[in-house]
């Protein structure tokens, strides 16, 4: 999936992992864009760069923040401006053949993407998270580190599934929902709940 010079939007630290993610796997990182930060900023081994050089042809970008809302607002805003979304799969990842990966997914280090399931546009599968066959993660919702969603299972747009939680086969958790760390996630989540705790309320 990696092909080309690539730009992450985003140089804290979620945006380091993929830069370094993007590099391991093969493609070519020019350098951060950062709101918060001045051109020329070193950062690792890469440096913030002007927002013009986004505009160059051929050149995609990842949009590395983990705020699924303000994500969003990056990625179809960069859309709009006819700017490539870049994919970022770190090689240690395992993903399924009949996966099926959207624009400006990040699948992070050792995590797993089984048969058949559907990552859209603008997801984040974190580091360790398991994603089980037939799952599908919506736009711009995020699978934080180890968590793991059994078969079936279903995360709705913006929502966020927390660090180490296990969602249940065939749950939904629903539009901009969050669960906790930790948590067991055994009934569907209304949209804009947070649950937490095992079992999950």
């Amino acid at each position: 999936m990696a092909s080309g010079s690539l730009i992450i939007y985003g140089a804290g630290g979620h945006g380091q992992v993929a830069a370094e993610s993007a590099s391991a796997a093969g493609w070519s990182v020019l350098g951060f864009l950062d709101d918060r930060r001045p051109p020329s900023t070193r950062i690792g081994a890469w440096s913030v760069l002007e927002p013009a050089q986004v505009q160059q042809n051929g050149i995609h970008v990842a949009v590395a923040v983990g705020d699924n809302t303000y994500r969003r607002r990056l990625c179809l805003g960069l859309l709009q401006r006819h700017v490539l979304l870049g994919i970022v799969v770190h090689p240690t990842a395992s993903v399924s053949r009949s996966a099926t990966i959207g624009a400006g997914v990040f699948i992070g280090p050792a995590s797993v993407v089984n048969a058949s399931a559907r990552i859209d546009d603008g997801a984040i599968v974190n580091s360790g998270a398991v994603v089980e066959h037939h799952c599908h993660i919506h736009a711009y919702a995020h699978v934080a580190p180890r968590a793991v969603l059994a078969g079936g299972a279903t995360v709705l747009e913006m929502a966020t599934v927390g660090v180490g939680a296990t969602v249940l086969p065939d749950v939904t958790i629903g539009r901009g929902a969050t669960v906790g760390a930790g948590a067991a996630v055994v009934d569907p989540v209304a949209d804009g709940r947070t649950v937490v705790g095992v079992p999950a309320r």
